[in-house]
């Protein structure tokens, strides 16, 4: 009896385009998930890192390389042979690249089974982030060796239309003595490019005589747009143009809560910074959560009243204790007082019968909720799972509606340990442009295991109890929706944002002091 051939494995040499990993392609994706290994080199940019981690879901398959490329090519086709699937990660679009080059022939040379998956080169990444579009005819120039290029070959491809150069900055004066050598003319646009389609991409335009002092404080890689496309940038750029661009935003909410914040946030341009204030414990004593239970499977409630995310998880977590699932509501009508925690009761393939459709706090739910009526409503009492720390104000508001209240207490809010040194100081100095609050307790654990945010941070409130808090611990509320949403919290930010950029276009802001600042500081100063 034969033993079954071992399948042989592929190197794939993944593009992974200019930084974004929104801009990998699905066929990157699967290359990533698929491998027993993966490689990168040293210019990866750590966004990339971090996502092939989340991809493939083994950090110890994450390996930088250290050797050359034609051992490396050696290497991932030797393990290619013994059925392992390599991803090679580069920056950028794979042919440009000179080691990667190296690396694919060598592989090649080896007779591996290789694919090459294309990625946006940086040259593509600028022309459509930072709003340049080539003219007809576009040259790319990948400087390896700024000794090997020719002048009039430069000069003969801005003639003839628009030239890109991706290049260090440490070449960037040798460059200019190129460019003038070939008869470029000193008035010439240029435009460069730092930390393409990164969180803190940055274009300055200036000209061919000018450019060198204008990309002063770049470091690392760079990419040149120059001759036709830079004066489209002033219509055409949207990427630095999003309202929140480049503001460095403190979220006080755990990981798990904050992520749906930080999504919206990154669409705007920002740069979210995630802080637990609050850490969520079971109650003290389980028996008011055990016969809340019973109580749901014995129909003792009309309806179950959710306050936050947190609630309907607690419940959750008692149902799969119990082996209960979903059907344990059937029956029972469920409220939620907004989209966010309704949406975490969808998730359970439930949909809850009330939402208030204004503002979404206690106060807006109390509105829309139906009277107790004994005639119809054979069942007279509500559930109310929420934290230990909550207000009475929907206890006292049911009641008066004529409904019996069961008010259980599902979790209990802790004060969570105090963040890093740098983050602390980054609070107290001003180092966050903004920070977004969204409950009362956020505002009273964050000024207690921090310090209070600094004057010229903007701060923004989800809600009048919110900003209320905010107020009477000093802070100035900047921002506040009409509606108590997560989203529409952001919007807010963005429009306050919007706002003090119109401000700055007008002329000079002044602080509190009197002076008088202007340029991107005086964004962070009212």
């Amino acid at each position: 009896m034969t033993s079954a051939r071992k399948p042989v494995g592929r190197v794939r040499f993944v593009g992974t385009g200019p930084g974004d990993p929104g801009l990998l392609t699905k066929r990157a994706l699967d290359a990533i998930r698929e491998a027993d290994r993966v490689y990168y080199d040293r210019s990866l940019p750590q966004s990339l890192i971090e996502t092939a981690k989340e991809l493939n879901g083994d950090d110890s398959r994450i390996k930088l390389i250290e050797s050359s490329p034609s051992d490396q090519g050696k290497l991932m086709a030797a393990a290619a042979r013994e059925g392992e699937n390599i991803a090679r990660l580069i920056v950028g679009d794979a042919y440009p690249n000179r080691l990667a080059k190296a690396e694919i022939k060598a592989a090649s040379a080896e007779q591996a089974r290789f694919e090459v998956i294309p990625g946006m080169s940086h040259a593509q990444a600028v022309a459509v982030y930072a709003g340049m579009p080539p003219g007809e005819i576009r040259t790319v120039i990948d400087i390896d060796d700024i000794a090997s290029i020719e002048p009039l070959m430069i000069a003969d491809a801005i003639k003839r239309g628009s030239l890109t150069v991706t290049a260090d900055v440490s070449d960037l004066s040798s460059l200019r003595d190129i460019l003038l050598a070939g008869g470029v003319s000193g008035e010439t646009a240029v435009a460069v490019t730092g930390d393409a389609t990164g969180e803190t991409e940055y274009t300055t335009t200036s000209s061919v005589d000018t450019f060198v002092e204008a990309a002063l404080g770049y470091a690392g890689q760079v990419v040149l747009t120059i001759g036709p496309g830079v004066d489209d940038r002033h219509e055409l750029a949207w990427w630095e143009g999003r309202p929140l661009y480049g503001w460095k935003v403190l979220i006080p909410r755990t990981k798990e809560q904050a992520g749906i914040m930080s999504e919206r946030l990154r669409a705007y341009g920002a740069i979210p910074c995630e802080v637990p204030t609050i850490a969520v414990e079971p109650p003290r004593t389980p028996a008011q959560m055990e016969r809340a239970i019973k109580g749901l499977v014995d129909g003792r409630y009309a309806w179950i009243v959710f306050t936050s995310q947190n609630s309907v998880k607690a419940i959750w977590e008692k149902f799969k204790e119990h082996g209960l699932d979903a059907r344990a509501f059937g029956g029972l009508r469920i409220a939620c007082i907004g989209e966010a925690t309704a949406n975490a009761v969808r998730e359970f393939g439930i949909e809850p019968e009330l939402i208030p459709t204004g503002q979404q706090s206690s106060e807006g739910l109390l509105e829309v909720f139906p009277p107790h009526d004994p005639i119809l409503d054979m069942v007279g009492r509500v559930l109310l799972p929420r934290a230990d720390i909550a207000t009475e104000t929907l206890v006292s508001g049911l009641t008066e509606r004529g409904w019996e209240v069961d008010d259980v207490t599902a979790y209990r809010t802790v004060r969570a340990s105090p963040p890093a040194a740098d983050i602390r100081d980054a609070i107290k100095s001003g180092g966050f442009d903004a920070v977004l609050f969204t409950s009362s307790s956020t505002v009273r654990n964050l000024v207690g295991i921090a310090g209070k945010p600094h004057q010229r941070t903007v701060v923004a409130c989800i809600g009048p109890a919110t900003a209320d808090t905010a107020t009477e611990f000093g802070l100035r509320v900047d921002a506040k929706p009409e509606n108590a949403s997560v989203p529409d919290l952001i919007e807010a930010l963005a429009e306050y944002a919007m706002e003090l950029k119109q401000r700055l276009a007008e002329g000079p802001i002044k602080t509190r002091r009197g002076q008088k600042i202007q340029g991107p500081t005086a964004l962070r100063f009212r």
